[in-house]
């Protein structure tokens, strides 16, 4: 970072610079969107969830009940919208249920 020394620099821009330079990003938001499919859905569609995978912008749910899949599969727009709310930024554009 090139901030004088007399400079402040807050703990947040120095821990996301961080982040950029040594490439975590993708990391923390896999364990984010992780974290946040508990949190939104709740426990009984979490008890139903097998595998969550977040590849580039798309968040791969992979579910044990097919009938939990086709009821979820009706409000992916709405999933999509409250899982990028919880998470403060639109990282997800697409959901697909497995």
């Amino acid at each position: 970072m090139s901030k004088r020394k007399n400079e402040f620099v807050s703990v947040k821009d120095v821990m996301h610079e961080m982040l950029k330079e040594n490439k975590l990003q993708k990391g923390i938001d896999q364990v984010n969107v992780k974290d946040a499919w508990q949190t939104v859905m709740g426990k009984g569609v979490y008890g139903y969830t097998d595998e969550i995978i977040f590849k580039n912008d798309t968040l791969i749910i992979r579910l044990s009940s097919a009938t939990l899949r086709e009821e979820l599969s009706y409000g992916k727009e709405k999933i999509i919208d409250m899982m990028n709310e919880k998470l403060g930024k639109v990282i997800i554009n697409k959901l697909k249920l497995l």
